[in-house]
């Protein structure tokens, strides 16, 4: 049987990839939005151990809408890239440093 206390291990293993992640990789912006949805996940693990331990199911519900965001949050991310790709012909970071309209 797997343990709460493995669950947080593997909740935070997976929150320090992602981490690690956002700060050694500054140039691709979809691996940063990649590692961005891995904070997430890390915090889904949270919510469905702590609601498994305690036998309650707020936890897991919450996870749902946490997912809805983390779909919605994606799909914006992808389609403002794709846009950005068009206007400018790349989606580094570095190429991104101005926001005029």
């Amino acid at each position: 049987m797997i343990t709460l206390a493995q669950l947080l291990t593997l909740s935070a293993i997976v929150f320090s990839l992602a981490i690690a992640g956002i700060f050694l990789n500054r140039k691709n912006m979809i691996l940063l939005l990649m590692c961005v949805e891995l904070l997430l996940l890390a915090a889904n693990f949270n919510f469905i151990a702590f609601s498994r331990y305690l036998s309650d199911i707020n936890g897991q519900v919450f996870v749902f809408f946490v997912l809805t965001v983390a779909a919605a949050e994606s799909a914006i991310g992808l389609a403002i890239l794709v846009v950005l790709f068009r206007e400018r012909g790349s989606i580094n970071v570095e190429d991104l440093n101005t926001l005029k309209g």
